[in-house]
């Protein structure tokens, strides 16, 4: 019989079993998602009108001459530090513009312009045309236009590595349905369709760097997040999608946003089987919770849908060249639930 794992009697015992916890590392989720809460209060305490209230889900959204936009802001993070170990900064405005993208079309809607944020210890023309190159083919792939940005040099801020940096950028999109998707049509019985990642994608390196050697997983640990905005477009389109989820910071733990939309949970009990670098890092982390809740575990997408429509949407991914399967379903019982092995595990 399988059981459930409380989080609280779960967490005592799984920082025996891992090699090293992603708060032990210096990230605690829970205090961040109390930050998120604190947040939240703050802004929506007195909103202007053409302003959507839309809580704690992937981007803001707002209304303008009867059409409504969403909003996102987002970084690389420490996934920058290895592109410094490594010397290979190309790559790095992909995650950048995907890491905003891939959030935009959580509401629905599909990325217009796109600016970034650029700080730096000291003028590196040679390093800022490479990271430009990464800005530059993101961009392109997302079909949305880079329309400028910022250059900031701050010697007394920018610290830590070889050439140290930051990148952030905020991109704008536009709801092209007559309402944005935020998850509240979802119902019990519909699947969670796992589009496949490109790898760690750019959340959990400070975890990440501290369990892989980066001589052997620097360059896959250097992949560029995958850019879904194509295939769920199409999707869109084309299909009945009730919710769609990127996994990102929190990993599966993020379904949660759009399921308290709609007062559902979700039951994941077919996760792919892990490989590569993703597959050293479970080894490494050792317990489902730590892992499943830090890592995308292989799926960097997750599109909700009623289940005669699973297969076209798994039949559109597969059009874009991205591996999609069924990985669970959405129940009544508000929460994530990780069933694996024959055991029920909260990722909340």
């Amino acid at each position: 019989m399988a059981t459930l794992i409380n989080n609280k009697k779960f967490v005592k015992c799984k920082l025996a079993m891992a090699t090293i916890s992603y708060s032990e590392a210096g990230v605690d989720t829970k205090k961040v998602k109390g930050i998120h809460s604190a947040i939240e209060k703050a802004i929506f305490a007195k909103m202007p009108g053409h302003v959507l209230p839309i809580k704690g889900h992937y981007a803001g959204l707002f209304k303008a001459n009867g059409q409504i936009f969403a909003i996102h802001c987002d970084g690389v993070g420490s996934k920058i530090l290895v592109a410094d170990a490594l010397g290979k900064f190309d790559t790095l405005g992909i995650d950048c513009v995907a890491m905003n993208v891939n959030d935009i079309i959580c509401v629905g809607a599909r990325p217009l312009v796109l600016v970034d944020y650029l700080a730096l210890a000291q003028e590196d023309e040679a390093l800022v045309l490479e990271i430009m190159k990464g800005l530059v083919r993101g961009a392109q792939e997302a079909g949305c236009a880079l329309v400028g940005g910022e250059t900031a040099i701050l010697p007394d801020m920018i610290k830590g590595g070889k050439r140290p940096f930051d990148l952030a950028a905020t991109c704008v999109g536009i709801v092209e349905g007559k309402e944005p998707l935020t998850g509240e049509k979802m119902e019990s019985g519909d699947v969670v369709i796992g589009l496949e990642s490109s790898g760690i994608h750019s959340n959990g390196y400070t975890l990440a760097r501290k369990l892989l050697d980066l001589k052997k997983w620097g360059k896959e640990m250097l992949a560029p997040t995958r850019i879904y905005v194509r295939p769920v477009m199409e999707m869109l389109r084309q299909c009945k999608i009730h919710g769609l989820a990127h996994i990102t910071g929190g990993a599966f733990s993020k379904l949660k946003r759009i399921g308290d939309f709609a007062g559902v949970g979700f039951l994941l009990d077919s996760m792919p089987k892990t490989s590569g670098v993703m597959a050293e890092l479970e080894r490494k982390v050792s317990d489902d919770y730590e892992f499943y809740r830090t890592f995308n575990g292989g799926i960097g997408m997750c599109a909700v849908c009623p289940e005669k429509e699973a297969a076209k949407v798994i039949e559109i991914a597969s059009k874009h060249k991205i591996k999609a399967q069924a990985i669970g379903r959405v129940v009544e019982e508000q929460d994530v639930i990780l069933k694996k092995d024959g055991r029920r595990v909260s990722l909340l």
